[in-house]
């Protein structure tokens, strides 16, 4: 029986699916970053953006309960840092497969729904159980809304890197996850592949209701399916829209130095300036040059 059938109201839908007020993070005596006020809210496709030694990955620890705040606090569908894991689907930054790894794509997808159990299924028994016929249902599914039907039953090191991350994105979906948090999940990817598996994380997040929170190296590829930024620099965070954040005034504050921000005809940001970008060019995480 839903909300609607007893009259009462879900609270927990109007709540944020993740909250960030005042947080703080400190490794030692280092400051990571301090007084972040920030908001995902349910069903939004959020970016964590800013250049690398910056606390991006801290910053997904800290909502994963991995990372303990040094003051304030985050709230994870309105609940302490950990205890809403079992909500979250989790993709960490991009694991290689040797050639030679035999494991079938569908396994590796398999292993997101029952990685947790122990010990090995009796013969004869599992594979009539209600739980393996659901879960054999779920991962035939998540499999084919990646579109990754036609090759997860080979091998997973004899795919290409496109599709191993299609199959990687259906492991962290088959527990039917309301947030879905992801480590620069399209680094090492070429551009084609880039712009195909951000189209696939968008489609996600609005056709199934996932919300997404996505650290990323260059926000181009996703740039026109975001609903906010969260920005990390050494001058500060700076949380909002896109248009909001990515613009002359808040980059130039949080780098310290005179930031341009152009945008090209065909969508693309060229940030023009000399913030510490890795790999020696402007910024390495907005824009491919």
């Amino acid at each position: 029986m839903n909300s609607s059938e007893t009259g009462t109201q879900d609270v927990g839908a109007e709540t944020p699916a993740v909250v960030f007020r005042h947080a703080s993070a400190r490794w030692g005596n280092r400051v990571i970053w301090e007084d972040v006020n920030a908001e995902v809210g349910r069903g939004e496709f959020v970016a964590i953006l800013g250049p690398n030694g910056v606390g991006k990955s801290t910053l997904v620890k800290a909502v994963l309960g991995l990372f303990p705040l040094s003051s304030g606090e985050v709230l994870v569908f309105g609940e302490e840092p950990g205890e809403a894991n079992p909500r979250i689907g989790y993709l960490p930054q991009r694991r290689h497969f040797d050639p030679g790894v035999r494991i079938r794509g569908i396994d590796v997808v398999r292993l997101g729904f029952d990685g947790d159990s122990w010990g090995f299924p009796l013969p004869g028994l599992s594979r009539f159980s209600r739980r393996h016929r659901d879960a054999d249902a779920r991962v035939r599914a998540v499999i084919e809304m990646v579109g990754a039907t036609g090759y997860a039953g080979r091998p997973i090191g004899q795919i290409s890197g496109g599709e191993q991350q299609r199959l990687l994105i259906a492991q962290a979906l088959v527990r039917e996850p309301d947030l879905l948090i992801l480590d620069e999940p399209l680094d090492s990817l070429d551009l084609p592949n880039q712009a195909a598996a951000a189209a696939l994380l968008a489609s996600v997040s609005k056709e199934a209701g996932v919300t997404i929170l996505m650290v990323a190296h260059n926000v181009n590829p996703i740039l026109s399916y975001l609903d906010r930024v969260i920005y990390l620099a050494k001058g500060g965070v700076a949380s909002g829209t896109p248009e909001e954040v990515i613009t002359q005034e808040t980059l130039t504050r949080l780098y310290g130095t005179p930031i341009e921000v152009f945008r090209t005809s065909d969508g693309h940001l060229v940030v023009v300036g000399q913030p510490e970008a890795p790999h020696g060019d402007v910024h390495a995480h907005m824009v491919r040059q």
